[in-house]
Order: structure tokens, then C-alpha cells, then sequence
């Protein structure tokens, strides 16, 4: 048997949208179940996003600190966006957060995983990249605001992120799984043998 995930679309009787939000909505859907019963299902519907695991020559992964008001937290992350435009090529936007939330530019873009967040109820899907050979980025550095406004920077080595992970003190899906992934690729193949950034995407197909 391979393990490997596959598309399969299960036959939807009825369908509704109780809630638009600005950038995320929500579906009730009921779905007819292999016994041919229907059972309801709400989730969340997202467009899809992306992150940037930037490494420096030092091995620090450039990392941020911000208020997630969901959670009641304050979480060190890894940069990330919406993909905001439909059909939006992921490895542009990634290279646009890069710039507006740290100001870097990198030289060498792979993609370290793609991850489906909360599959049992949001559709949003994640594409991590690694991106090294990185230096300041030139121009004006983007305007925040809202909880942007009190975002800390900084850049924290590898290994110490593994082991707040481990322990429990790091709890960002995409840095956990960002994090994770490099250090499972470095033991495996190497990361020179990751995807490449233009990589299909078949859970948000882009062009190139």
C-alpha cells in the first residue's frame, strides 16, 4: 500500500455560507456518508496560505513575536501570509512576506512541506519554504499596523528552536512544522534534494 494522501470529494446534498468574513467564510455542508446516511459538517473556508523558514549563514531561522487574539497569546512565528488573490503564485508571495514583515530578500527558495492546518475544519492549506543565501532588502520597509504595530524580530539558531518546540514553549503550527521539517530533511537526503519553489501545489494550483 502507498501512503499517500489523495483527493476524493464525498457527494454534498446541500450547502450553505452562514457567514462571510473579510477574508475567511464559513460552510455547512451535508455530506452523504458511505452508509448512505447525511451528516452536517461547518468549516472553515481560507484561501490558502504561505511561509518562509529563512535561514542565515549562522543557522538562526529569522523568527517574530506576535499577539494572536484566538489563542490569548503572544507566539514567536515564522514569516507568513494569505495568499489574498486567487490562483496567486505561492514562492511570490512567500518572497512578498519575507520583505514586509523582515525585511530580507533570500537567494535560494525550496519548499521544505505543505501542510493542511485543521483539515477537520478549516480548508486553508499551508506551503513552507526554506529560503537561505538571505541579506537585508533594499527600498522602504513596509508600513504595519494593527497587531503588526507591536511585532518584535529576531533571529534565534536552529537548535534553539528545535528544543522550545520539544518542550512545549513553541506552539506555532508552521514554525513547529517548519522547524521539524528542516531537521528531518537535513538527516534524510539533504536539503539540496527538497522541491524546488515552483513545485506543484495541487491543494492551490498557481501560475507559474
Amino acid at each position: 500500500m502507498t501512503i499517500k494522501d489523495t483527493p476524493e470529494e464525498w457527494e454534498v446534498r446541500a450547502t450553505a455560507t452562514p457567514f462571510v468574513g473579510n477574508k475567511t467564510s464559513v460552510r455547512t455542508d451535508d455530506v452523504v456518508m458511505p452508509d448512505g446516511s447525511v451528516a452536517r459538517r461547518d468549516y472553515q473556508v481560507h484561501p490558502g496560505s504561505v511561509a518562509v523558514l529563512a535561514l542565515d549563514d549562522q543557522d538562526r531561522a529569522v523568527v517574530l513575536r506576535q499577539y494572536r487574539h484566538p489563542v490569548r497569546h503572544k507566539l514567536w512565528e515564522i514569516p507568513a501570509g494569505l495568499l489574498d488573490v486567487p490562483g496567486e503564485n505561492p514562492l511570490r508571495a512567500a518572497q512578498r512576506e519575507l520583505y514586509e514583515e523582515a525585511h530580507v530578500k533570500a537567494e535560494d527558495w525550496r519548499v521544505l512541506t505543505d501542510v493542511y492546518t485543521t483539515p477537520g475544519g478549516c480548508s486553508e492549506a499551508v506551503r513552507i519554504f526554506l529560503a537561505r543565501e538571505l541579506s537585508e532588502a533594499e527600498g522602504e520597509r513596509f508600513e504595519v499596523e494593527h497587531e503588526e504595530a507591536d511585532m518584535e524580530l529576531a533571529r534565534v539558531p536552529v537548535g534553539e528552536l528545535v528544543r522550545g518546540v520539544l518542550a512545549g514553549d513553541l506552539h506555532n503550527n508552521c514554525l513547529v512544522v517548519g522547524v521539524l521539517s528542516l531537521i528531518a530533511a537535513r538527516s534524510g537526503d539533504g536539503l539540496d534534494a527538497l522541491r524546488p519553489a515552483e513545485a506543484p501545489w495541487p491543494a492551490r494550483p498557481f501560475e507559474s
